[in-house]
């Protein structure tokens, strides 16, 4: 009897899996931190004998290359990938034997990536589940975009027929077991649920509903921004990335963090956002450690950036660092834990400013200076409020002159991402009031919104 066990980075929207049999496993897509891998394969008392990607990946840093090497399992990457270290290349049909009875085989399925393979699971010849990476998702795809952008249509019709080919072969009740699509900006589109199979698919997936042309239509439409950091990840993944190291980095204290931040450090503030509006260093920044720190803190930072890191406990320290590791930024210059009062030189005192609901924002009279959106073009495109400045939190350390003089009332969809630009703009010397509040409670306030439909 076969088995397959998720592994879930839930802050990157990525599921990687381990699959096998009594006594070996294969590992799809690992994440970097493969401590979680060997942890699942131990409860399992099984060994790794295979590593599997379906591609080179463009969101996170592979595990792939350290677990192989770590397990001495043989690394399977589709052939056609443009990699630097040695592996053993997977062409379309291939098959490898797991553990007795127990198979995988490839099947070509361009679309997320040029060479994006998909890996069928055999239990006694009959279909267990598929693999399908970046290519059929729960209710959508992959993105096309991500590879080059004067490949990004033909990729997309790649796309629409490598999900009719997974249709065609593969029986109705196939569980799909994706990589991406669980809030990964991977997905073409958002996905809906947790579980699927070939044959819901059939009757939901835009790829498999539609024709070619009126899907690659709505899919190119429809394609959300794309992270900065993905323009260094592919590259490190075709390199070979290096061994993970979660090792403590250096302690720092309040002097030394007044001499990184004088450097040009980004010093990161990881305690939540209440905590950190009510008092905090004066120029650092705050990416929350319970929001997705590795996606936004890795969007905007400049790449290569040293960055110190400020967290309440060395368990929330060594978490954020975890997070971190997994898209590419692999040691914090330093760290320090404790409270503001730990981290600031004596005779300075912490910074700190409101937040407030969308209620207290339409009380204001008259009405405030600026009110800044910081959410994506997408969600903008759906209703905004009269009057507001837009600037995409991604892009807003790079356009802090864009911001109209005055106190700025900053807002998102939720108040995590607010709770970020609030702290950019407050680094730089502005009065900010963070909106800490659901946007759909905006309407309920009263406040006068433009529909974007």
């Amino acid at each position: 009897m076969f088995f397959i066990d998720t592994i879930e980075t839930e802050s990157l929207g990525n599921r990687s899996y381990l699959a096998g049999g009594a006594r070996t496993a294969l590992a799809v897509d690992p994440p970097r931190d493969i401590d979680r891998v060997l942890a699942a394969a131990a409860a399992r008392g099984v060994r790794i004998s295979h590593v599997v990607e379906t591609h080179v990946h463009n969101d996170y840093v592979t595990g792939g290359l350290d677990l192989a090497r770590l397990t001495g399992a043989v690394y399977l990457v589709p052939v056609a990938a443009r990699v630097s270290f040695a592996r053993t290349p997977v062409a379309d049909g291939d098959t490898v034997s797991v553990d007795e009875d127990i198979t995988l085989r490839a099947l070509a399925t361009p679309g997320h990536t040029p060479h994006h393979t998909s890996y069928v699971l055999e239990d006694r010849g009959a279909v267990a589940a598929v693999f399908t990476g970046g290519s059929l998702l729960i209710g959508s795809v992959g993105r096309p975009d991500l590879v080059e952008p004067r490949l990004t249509e033909e990729l997309a019709r790649d796309q629409h027929a490598s999900a009719n080919r997974l249709a065609a072969e593969l029986p109705d009740e196939t569980p799909v077991l994706p990589t991406h699509g669980f809030g990964s900006f991977c997905s073409s589109s958002r996905s809906e649920g947790d579980a699927t199979t070939i044959g819901k698919e059939k009757s939901a997936n835009d790829a498999l509903v539609k024709d070619v042309d009126s899907f690659v239509a709505a899919l190119l439409a429809g394609l959300d921004d794309v992270p900065a950091y993905y323009a260094h990840m592919g590259p490190a993944n075709a390199a070979g990335p290096r061994p993970v190291d979660l090792g403590a980095p250096p302690l720092t204290d309040a002097a030394g963090i007044a001499e990184r931040m004088a450097a040009g450090e980004w010093v990161v503030d990881l305690r939540n956002r209440v905590a950190f509006a009510e008092g905090h260093v004066a120029g650092s920044f705050n990416f929350e450690a319970e929001g997705k720190i590795a996606t936004y803190l890795a969007w905007m930072i400049p790449w290569g950036k040293p960055v110190t890191l400020l967290a309440e406990s060395p368990a929330q320290l060594a978490a954020a660092q975890r997070e971190l590791v997994r898209v590419g930024i692999d040691r914090p210059a330093a760290a320090a834990t404790g409270t503001p009062g730990d981290w600031i030189p004596a005779g300075h005192t912490p910074r700190s400013f409101p937040r407030a609901t969308f209620a207290d924002l339409a009380a204001q009279e008259p009405g405030p200076d600026v009110v800044l959106d910081v959410r994506r073009d997408s969600e903008r495109a759906q209703g905004w409020i009269e009057g507001s400045v837009h600037i995409p939190v991604h892009h807003l350390h790079q356009r802090l002159a864009d911001v109209p003089a005055g106190t700025v009332w900053v807002h998102c969809a939720g108040g995590m991402r607010a709770a970020i630009a609030a702290s950019v703009l407050d680094a730089a010397g502005r009065d900010v009031v963070a909106v800490d509040d659901s946007f759909d409670a905006a309407l309920e306030a009263g406040l006068p919104l433009t529909d974007g439909g």
